[in-house]
């Protein structure tokens, strides 16, 4: 047997969880395999699986999730399915600072829930590790009480959130004796389950399985072919979906749902050990996406969306339906008149969506605008700008502990609300602040918000074009932390968002800050091309999606490296922090 080190690390939210980490046989051995428990389980049920894998030259590490083993039940309380994959970002990239492996050298195992959160947290934080192994993921769960689901979800609206016990039995999930036995008097197995993450694993399993092809990390899928605790057919519809290049899939004939801890798992885990083996023993896949506006399945989904719907399909109807009850009853909201009169991607309506105050014309008006204002994407958004916000505290505070000057230039802030609102809650002001938009509306009204919130000692509102490489590069005071949101996700061409990313590379000074953001998946595309006009000439608003691995992509070419990235429950909208390398 290796025996494991126990040690904690801090999550992003100051929760502190556990977890065992098996050293490698030498010290110079600089390659990981961080292993991830089925639900209810923890860290020390997966012994077996790192003596049994046997690779000595392989640090391995394994954590107690929140509310499992060791790591205490109140840490969980109150988390989403949001929190839980920023703890998988957490602990792979705490791994790699404190014990010096290269992302790219570390590769991940998920098991059950595990796999959901694994495969929600390569899509939607494009981690370049070496490769994935995904044992029997729980993309839907086998609720044997008819209409379960929907009874939960009524009692979840009813109640809010609470826990209930798992049905599965130990004999359910392994033939193996010793495993039903251990697992049926170990103290640290956790029966609960609380209904906010059941239910939410459900709608990221669709929205994985839906952009697998969004995946881009190599793969290997084992399905327990016996299994009664999850279903079969999305595993392999996931499968079918990958969009990695390197993919492989296995199904066990007879194995339970516990796949690498059956009775007679040996063919599994000599299936793990060979494509681990063989990944490590090869360069990491490379992928480029710098010209995924030009062919690839967002600009196919992107063309789609540009062209008419035939006239008389129940597609064309329903959206004709929705466009007119917009232009009518929808008036009375005060948030889709202003849509309809500045365009519902303009920086006005962005305004309107931070502020989140109802408002209407009648009671039935507010009540319009209330529904209006808590459709999932503005609901991102507001998330979004709360994470812009973090993320710029966290930049401005590593500036000022390197001793260096804040100046922060956003060059397409719209009104710059989320900019300003962040610098209120600072202990001091920074040296100086620059918002530009192109619009004179924009630039109008942000700039009078600067003088009501009386910062016009350090900051001012200019006009400026954020796709003009020479007019960003040369933004004066040169700033040492640049931001950019909402904007090149309303752009489907790369060509100029690489031309103002170079821009932007031009104007921050080395060793500066970049926030950008990113919208990789959004449940209602084609709602909003087909309902929604945009502020450019009262176009319809199409959008085309940019995975996280490809707006990554973009702002590396420009000579930035990702450090830090948040994102919302949904997937929908991220925020991210670089570093400006070189000179």
């Amino acid at each position: 047997m290796r025996t494991a080190e126990e040690r904690y690390f801090t999550t992003s939210d100051g929760a502190r969880l556990f977890y065992r980490y098996w050293p490698a046989d030498s010290a110079a051995a600089r390659r990981a395999l961080v292993l991830f428990h089925r639900g209810h389980e923890h860290s020390g049920r997966l012994q077996h699986l790192v003596d049994e894998l046997d690779l000595p030259g392989m640090a391995m590490f394994a954590w107690d999730a929140r509310g499992h083993g060791r790591s205490l039940e109140a840490q969980s309380a109150g988390a989403t399915m949001g929190v839980l994959v920023k703890d998988v970002d957490t602990f792979v990239h705490h791994i790699s600072a404190s014990f010096g492996i290269d992302v790219e050298d570390i590769a991940v195992l998920g098991q059950s829930v595990a796999s959901v959160l694994v495969a929600a947290w390569v899509h939607d934080y494009a981690p370049r590790i070496r490769c994935m192994v995904l044992a029997s993921p729980a993309f839907q769960v086998k609720l044997y009480v008819p209409f379960a689901r929907p009874a939960l979800r009524l009692m979840h609206a009813i109640r809010g959130d609470f826990r209930v016990n798992s049905y599965v039995k130990p004999r359910a999930l392994t033939h193996d004796p010793e495993r039903i036995a251990s697992y049926e008097s170990d103290p640290l197995i956790r029966r609960p389950i609380s209904v906010n993450i059941l239910l939410a694993l459900y709608s990221t399993a669709a929205r994985v399985i839906e952009d697998a092809q969004a995946i881009q990390v190599p793969t290997q899928l084992l399905i327990s072919g016996a299994d009664y605790v999850v279903r079969l057919a999305p595993q392999h519809r996931f499968f079918d979906r990958l969009g990695s290049l390197v993919k492989e899939k296995h199904e066990l004939e007879g194995f339970y749902h516990d796949t690498l801890g059956e009775k007679d798992r040996a063919p599994a885990i000599a299936k793990v050990r060979g494509f681990l083996r063989t990944r490590f023993s090869q360069p990491p896949v490379p992928s480029c996406l710098l010209d995924a506006d030009h062919a690839g399945y967002t600009k196919e989904e992107f063309d789609r969306l540009t062209r008419a719907l035939p006239a008389w399909s129940p597609k064309a109807l329903n959206f004709g339906l929705s466009r007119l009850a917009m232009k009518t009853g929808g008036r009375l909201s005060a948030g889709i008149r202003l849509g309809l009169a500045t365009g519902f991607d303009s920086g006005s309506t962005l305004d309107y969506v931070y502020r989140n105050r109802p408002s209407g014309i009648t009671p039935l008006g507010k009540l319009i605008d209330w529904g209006y204002l808590n459709a999932i994407g503005w609901r991102g958004i507001r998330v979004r700008k709360r994470n812009l916000e973090r993320l710029l505290t966290q930049a401005m505070a590593a500036l000022r502990a390197g001793g260096r000057p804040v100046r922060i230039a956003d060059i397409a802030a719209g009104h710059g609300r989320y900019v300003l609102e962040a610098l209120e809650a600072q202990p001091a002001p920074p040296d100086s602040v620059l918002l530009r938009d192109f619009s004179d509306i924009n630039v109008r009204d942000g700039a009078q918000l600067i003088r009501q919130k009386k910062m016009e000692s350090f900051a001012r509102f200019e006009k400026g074009d954020a796709f003009d490489r020479a007019s960003v590069a040369a933004i004066e005071p040169r700033p040492t932390l640049g931001v950019v949101s909402g904007l090149y996700e309303l752009f489907p061409a790369n060509a100029p968002v690489r031309e103002s990313l170079a821009g932007l590379a031009q104007a921050i000074e080395p060793a500066g800050y970049l926030v950008y953001t990113g919208q990789p998946w959004h449940p209602q595309l084609e709602m909003i091309a087909r309902t929604l006009p945009s502020h450019r000439g009262r176009q319809p608003w199409i959008m085309r999606r940019r995975i996280q691995a490809e707006m990554d992509q973009l702002v590396e070419a420009a000579g930035f490296r990702k450090i830090e990235q948040l994102a919302d429950d949904w997937g929908i909208f991220t925020v991210s922090l670089a570093q400006r390398l070189g000179n």
